[in-house]
């Protein structure tokens, strides 16, 4: 049984009269890009497309005031600890964040988590606008929405086969992780460009209105029942609008240690993207403080700069699966030519070489991001999703929050060169890793493609 999928001139009615089964698609309208002929998909990855986006201006922006306005003197450990922040809740609440995505129906934690979002960016905004902000109270709004993002982020990434058929996993993750690289751009172009000529409270009212309009469109998407992966014993069909009963009654719950244990060579992967991200997420932290003390800047040079990665990024999303070999060798290619990018910077201090490393760094992580998702959509089964995806997000942020006050920390004693250089020797060790991991695989790895007897085996 596949997902339902909805055709563009289908009605609400029509649909409700066909049940929870598939609604037929054209071949004709497969030839429409998903976001079109799916609306209930288009209208989520549209609200995804906000929250990311917001959460990334916040992030760029902040980041910014901190280190040319709010801290003359420490800048890089203020700046460091934000990013710890905003990365901390996905780590620390992914037991709880697993639980309410097996428990509650997707629709309803998609849209509360938008709409609390919302409401604490349009808190922080009037408290701005007042005046006389304190940075402690940054800090806690960054956590706010940096907890609401975590139940966002992986409730959706379950939430894909409710949404699509079986045959557009794939491309349905494409989208889903291009979000990741079209927040970056929008944050890219905004938050710092915001900051400098409106202030915080415009940078927090906006955000506000954005994750509003978040939950609008998720509240106005029907989801359906998802179609088994392999290895699901049941066959996962009911009626629900949202599927999660339907979930929770076709195999017990499993805990997130029982579903990693049984998943040794994605345990694996996973470790190795661990190591990596210790110093890929530094890039965050190294943006500003480059831009401040080697290109001497300001915000439009940070938009520069971050619109590089997310638009690399955002490529990379559409074209990794066209990158050849199995993902663990494709990955290791990617992670090597990502340290390239990252540690040229370092040699060579030019606005245009960094723009460019970044755009090579953004589009390398995209690539291995569609490729390893699509991959694990397909391993995992239906009923373990929840919080295997929960753990997924806290296992690969683990590294963030460390990253993140390291090399800020370093930042205010050592030149954003030497982070830059740290960065790139830091990720060939994670890069030989996975290609190992590739070479001495004792089964030859499922492609990411779809694959209609029955998935990945």
């Amino acid at each position: 049984m596949t997902a339902p999928t909805q055709a563009p001139a289908e009605t609400a009615e029509t649909a409700a009269a066909q049940g929870p089964g598939p609604a037929p698609v054209a071949p004709e309208a497969r030839r429409m890009p998903l976001v079109l002929r799916n609306r209930a998909f288009g209208a989520v990855w549209l609200g995804q497309v906000l929250t990311q986006a917001s959460v990334r201006m916040f992030q760029v922006g902040v980041s910014w005031w901190l280190v040319a306005y709010a801290v003359q003197d420490s800048g890089g450990l203020a700046s460091g600890l934000f990013m710890a922040a905003c990365t901390l809740p996905a780590v620390v609440l992914a037991p709880v964040v697993a639980k309410a995505v097996a428990a509650f129906a997707h629709r309803s934690v998609l849209r509360s988590a938008a709409a609390l979002a919302g409401a604490g960016a349009a808190a922080l905004a009037l408290w701005a606008q007042g005046g006389g902000l304190p940075v402690p109270a940054v800090y806690a709004a960054a956590l706010a929405l940096a907890t609401c993002q975590a139940f966002f982020d992986p409730c959706l990434t379950t939430s894909v086969p409710e949404l699509v058929d079986d045959a557009d996993i794939e491309t349905a993750t494409g989208f889903e992780l291009s979000t990741q690289s079209l927040a970056g751009l929008g944050g890219a172009l905004l938050g710092a460009l915001v900051v400098d000529r409106a202030g915080l409270a415009w940078l927090a009212a906006g955000c506000a209105a954005a994750y509003l309009a978040a939950a609008a469109l998720v509240t106005s998407a029907r989801f359906g029942s998802p179609a088994p992966a392999a290895g699901d014993s049941g066959s996962g069909s009911g009626s629900g609008s949202d599927g999660a009963d339907d979930l929770a009654e076709a195999a017990p719950r499993r805990t997130l240690r029982r579903i990693l244990g049984e998943l040794p060579y994605v345990r694996r992967i996973l470790v190795c993207f661990t190591a990596a991200n210790l110093f890929t997420a530094a890039v965050f932290v190294v943006i500003p403080l480059y831009t401040r003390s080697v290109l001497e800047g300001g915000g439009g040079t940070v938009a520069l700069l971050e619109a590089s990665l997310g638009t690399g990024a955002l490529i990379g999303a559409f074209t990794g699966t066209r990158v050849p070999g199995r993902p663990t060798v494709a990955g290791a290619y990617c992670l090597g030519l990502m340290a390239l990018a990252l540690a040229l910077p370092g040699l060579f201090a030019h606005r245009a070489v960094i723009s460019g490393c970044l755009a090579v760094a953004g589009w390398c992580a995209g690539a291995v991001s569609v490729r390893f998702v699509a991959l694990f959509q397909r391993l995992v089964p239906t009923a373990d999703k929840p919080g295997f995806f929960a753990v997924m997000q806290a296992v690969l942020g683990a590294s963030l929050p460390v990253a993140s006050l390291v090399f800020g920390t370093a930042g205010d004693h050592l030149s954003p060169q030497v982070l830059c250089l740290v960065q790139g020797v830091g990720l060939a060790p994670a890069a030989v890793a996975l290609a190992l991991l590739g070479s001495t695989a004792p089964t030859p790895e499922p492609e990411p493609v779809p694959d209609p007897v029955g998935g990945a085996q």
